[in-house]
């Protein structure tokens, strides 16, 4: 016989991780999740491309927790309890394998993200958990030691509340939660890519640089690796992890900054200015069109040639000054003015939520509303690209769920 009532409010990653996780630890608790959409686990669904990036291999906590730029003391803490060590293990016992790529990014084996979905689902068929769609919470509110839960379609009472609604854009998302005497952290964007309006290096939509250093001028945001040229813009993981530790910074600035970008990132201006000089001392009989001594893509080379004013069948020994100069300029401290973002649909995520100071990382239970719980992205916690969000969804679910029984 069911004798106590946990509601987990969401349906995403951390919502069906503390649903599912608490009802196996207690076989007496009756477990409902509200979800307000017709759809379950949409972000597993299109993350990685539809493979979904579970977790990421670093299993040290001090440095997986400095992936977070916003949270870093907070999940050194919970991942303490339950680490990606503990996400693969979970997985496996349930004949799901994850896998490792050369960047450190963990995919199921069948490189299909319906494999995370379909574990999950049959965990919930296998504990009894409740599902029920379309079910927006309108009010929550505390009636004695339990919980009124007001939705689209009627009342619950629950006598545990775990909220687990994925992150709000928009600060007033977040009012009905702050009857619980919650504080808000303001919510901006993170993980998007640059907008470069008007600018010809679009035409070369589909080119990947790697690796590249970007910097937001007049500040210390700094990052490398690879870079994806868009047909608005740039994006790639360089790009995507800027976004994130400048989340705050950027929409402070409406998301109009300059960007300085080393497409040779083993040179400075002048250390390439002498490189160049000896090879043209060396190879000055060669085009330079068809000598690229930096293993960039080939499209992109010749239109670096063009934008430095020089034709594609100059040779390195009748390279004008001029031109020389505005190359090593180009390759090595390139300016761009960007102006706006495009969301990245498949990471986006939101920086800002519910204060992580009001939250105990130890069991996600609030500090100042016994018996209510918080898991994944409404917390003020979010990861750079590469898993470490999913990660943070599968640590705050089951130790959410973990203490939920325990109580």
């Amino acid at each position: 016989m069911k004798t106590r009532t946990l509601v987990v409010i969401g349906g995403g990653a951390a919502g069906f991780f503390c649903a599912v996780n608490a009802a196996a630890f207690d076989p007496s608790l009756r477990v409902i999740i509200l979800e307000k959409s017709s759809k379950l686990l949409s972000k597993v669904r299109i993350s990685g491309g539809g493979r979904c990036n579970v977790t990421h291999a670093c299993f040290e906590v001090p440095a997986l927790s400095k992936r977070y730029p916003r949270g870093e003391q907070f999940v050194k803490k919970s991942f303490g309890y339950f680490s990606p060590s503990d996400t693969i293990q979970w997985f496996e016992k349930r004949g799901v394998l994850l896998k490792v790529e050369a960047d450190g990014r963990m995919f199921p084996t069948t490189n299909d993200s319906s494999t995370i979905i379909e574990c999950l689902l049959k965990e919930a068929d296998k504990t009894g958990v409740e599902i029920r769609m379309n079910q927006e919470v309108k009010k929550l509110e505390r009636k004695g030691i339990q919980w009124l839960i007001q939705t689209n379609s009627g009342e619950l009472i629950a006598d545990k509340v775990c909220i687990a609604t994925g992150g709000y854009p928009k600060a007033q998302q977040f009012d009905w939660l702050k009857v619980t005497g919650h504080s808000i952290q303001e919510p901006v964007p993170s993980l998007f890519t640059f907008n470069l309006p008007g600018h010809p290096i679009r035409d070369l939509m589909g080119v990947v640089v790697d690796p590249v250093q970007v910097k937001i001028q007049g500040s210390k945001l700094q990052e490398n690796g690879p870079v994806l040229i868009t047909h608005w813009g740039l994006s790639g993981p360089a790009i995507l992890r800027l976004s994130a530790w400048g989340a705050r910074q950027l929409a402070a600035s409406n998301w109009t900054f300059r960007l300085l970008i080393n497409w040779v990132p083993g040179y400075h201006e002048q250390s390439l200015l002498e490189f160049i000089r000896q090879f043209r001392n060396e190879k000055g009989a060669l085009k330079i069109q068809n000598r690229n001594p930096f293993g960039l893509p080939q499209r992109f080379w010749e239109w670096l040639i063009s934008e430095a004013g020089a034709g594609l069948e100059t040779k390195w020994g009748e390279l004008p000054a001029k031109e020389q100069n505005k190359l090593v300029k180009l390759l090595s401290a390139m300016e761009l003015e960007v102006k706006g973002k495009t969301t990245f649909k498949e990471e986006f995520v939101t920086a800002g939520g519910i204060s992580l100071a009001e939250v105990n990382p130890a069991t996600m239970e609030s500090k100042l509303s016994p018996s209510l719980y918080f898991a994944g992205e409404v917390l003020d916690v979010d990861g750079i690209t590469g898993g470490f969000n999913f990660q943070h969804a599968w640590t705050s679910g089951w130790l959410a769920a973990q203490n939920i029984v325990k109580k």
